[in-house]
């Protein structure tokens, strides 16, 4: 019995063996790869910078920007309110020198590292825009060092080190060569470097209240760029996740599947501005009122149109849409699959943030003349991502001979007083944003408080202060439970102790 037990462990246990042997042999796919490479990394990291969320999420952003007026139920942003918890979570970007590291060629290698800091720019500059001072320097050291509750930097010190890392992107980039698995610019480096200084220069605006400091050198280094370095020169060079028909890549608020088609209704804050200039955007963004069409409007008058002002009470919202007298969005929106693209930074964007920094003296160049190229790009946008139909431009084509004439109207309005200027720019580039970019125009309401969003301290949920649209997030409720003491430092130092959406963080000071 004993030999016999013996000889029983024997077997199984080389049975045993062999069966692992044959396990991993028989699972393993063929067709799948089991390495990471370095283009693997690359498109995962360039998609989850450039994507949207889809249905009711992808609507979010603009109601705080006031695109959108919701009609299911109070939506907190719609309202002012909403900022209890921002988000402070670097995950994304936290194996980006694994691209670097894995690169098969030198050249490759500095393609990769300009993605890296181009990332780690982008990811740190939209934490700091939202929350004011957060961990940067000693942030993602976790596995390297082992120093899981970093300590946060000052707000100035992530803006210099975000300026600093777009630097070493447009140098890394420029020794580089194409690379794979870019599904926005094909890997081209130089359409990386135009991106990456056309950015430097959305940073650089948002710092406007900050240009005569030293250490940043505002005006100095927009001079450069703007001379010396690749940017934006059209369309085609649009920060944008271009749609597809195919499931994952559809546009974010494509009807099929999508039950809040029927919830969104166009802002009076979007209606109004193009009504009074007579611009055919609003043909292309929203619907006519239904009542107007049913008392014998065409749809290609202007005031066949009509917006609701967001800071209504819901109720009067809601007996309003019972009228039927608004304007839903424009059929593109719901009809087509691939939509338009979806852009976090445009030529047209890029051109009105030159406008407004020749206006403040930072440039020679003449305001109005990129004012006038970024209208004209917006127009030319839409016009190039719309179907010539007449459920999508009500017979009001966006023609070539119409841009060039609206265009050149805009330009001999142009305003003369600095101020007035400033506040048509950003309302151009707000009217040029229409559900594109997520907060950019936020933040530029919060920068100049253009354009002059209606706030109704009746339905305000901004409870500590109904008069004002909150200026920041607080920080997330789970760095109280793991890094307290460096939380509690920043609060201390930028808010006296109170983490409190109404405080200004540095940059708006």
């Amino acid at each position: 019995m004993k030999n016999l037990y013996t000889f029983l462990l024997i077997g199984a246990s080389t049975l045993a063996l062999g069966s692992c042997s044959k396990f991993e042999e028989i699972n393993t796919n063929p067709e799948t790869t089991n390495v990471v490479t370095p283009a693997m990394i690359a498109t995962r990291v360039i998609v989850n910078m450039a994507n949207q969320p889809s249905q009711k999420a992808f609507m979010m952003p603009y109601l705080l920007n006031k695109n959108i007026v919701w009609t299911e139920f109070v939506e907190s942003y719609q309202y002012n309110g909403g900022f209890n918890s921002g988000q402070l979570n670097f995950t994304s970007i936290n194996d980006l020198a694994s691209m670097v590291k894995f690169a098969p060629t030198e050249k490759l290698a500095k393609s990769y590292e300009g993605l890296m800091y181009f990332s780690r720019a982008l990811k740190f500059f939209n934490t700091t825009m939202d929350l004011g001072d957060i961990p940067y320097a000693e942030a993602l050291k976790g596995e390297s060092d082992k120093n899981y509750f970093p300590k946060y930097d000052t707000q100035k010190d992530v803006l210099l080190g975000v300026l600093k890392e777009l630097e070493l992107a447009d140098k890394a980039f420029s020794e580089g060569e194409n690379f794979s698995g870019d599904p926005i610019y094909k890997g081209n480096t130089t359409s990386w470097r135009k991106l990456t200084n056309s950015f430097m220069l959305h940073v650089l605006i948002q710092l406007s209240k900050k240009e005569s400091d030293a250490d940043l050198n505002i005006k100095s280094r927009f001079r450069t760029i703007v001379s010396n370095k690749p940017i934006f020169a059209s369309n085609s060079d649009n920060y944008e996740l271009k749609r597809a028909n195919k499931s994952g890549q559809l546009y974010p608020f494509y009807k099929v599947g999508n039950n809040f088609t029927i919830y969104p209704i166009i802002s009076s804050e979007i209606i109004e501005p193009l009504k009074s200039r007579e611009d055919r955007r609003l043909f292309f963004y929203a619907n006519p009122s239904e009542k107007r069409i049913a008392e014998g409007k065409s749809p290609a008058a202007f005031d066949a149109y009509a917006g609701i002002d967001p800071s209504l009470p819901f109720d009067v919202v809601t007996s309003i849409k019972n009228t039927k007298d608004f304007s839903k969005l424009n059929n593109r929106y719901l009809d087509i699959p691939t939509g338009e693209p979806t852009q976090q930074l445009s030529y047209a964007q890029l051109c009105l943030v030159i406008a407004e920094a020749a206006t403040r003296g930072w440039i020679a160049d003449q305001p109005v003349d990129w004012y006038k190229k970024g209208i004209q790009a917006s127009m030319e946008f839409i016009q190039t991502n719309t179907p010539n139909a007449e459920g999508y431009t009500h017979g009001m084509p966006l023609s070539n001979d119409y841009i060039a004439s609206h265009v050149q109207k805009m330009g001999s309005k142009f305003p003369t007083a600095t101020e007035a200027r400033i506040e048509e720019i950003i309302t151009e580039k707000y009217l040029a944003s229409f559900l594109q970019s997520e907060f950019m125009t936020y933040y530029d309401y919060r920068r100049t408080g253009f354009p002059k969003w209606k706030i109704n301290p009746s339905t305000s949920l901004n409870s500590e202060a109904p008069t004002k649209i909150p200026v920041r997030w607080k920080y997330p409720a789970v760095e109280n439970n793991y890094n307290s003491q460096h939380l509690d430092e920043a609060v201390k130092r930028q808010f006296n102790g109170t983490d409190d959406i109404n405080q200004l963080i540095w940059l708006l000071k």
